[in-house]
């Protein structure tokens, strides 16, 4: 799983934005925000590089507090 729809709606970014900037379509980012899908680690990365963030506030941790 991952954060990129909360870290969107946190930076005030569109998805077409994102989109654009990765040089991926609307529908492939959608899936990425949607968790129909997850990107490459690679892709994972450039996202982060992107909404200048850590990679690892992009992934949701399984473990419980």
């Amino acid at each position: 799983m991952n954060r990129i729809k909360e870290v969107l709606g946190e930076k005030g970014i569109k998805q077409t934005w994102l989109a654009e900037k990765l040089g991926k379509s609307y529908n492939m980012v959608n899936s990425y925000v949607q968790n129909r899908s997850q990107p490459s680690l690679e892709v994972l990365f450039r996202i982060a590089e992107i909404l200048d963030v850590d990679a690892k506030d992009l992934i949701k941790s399984n473990e419980r507090i």
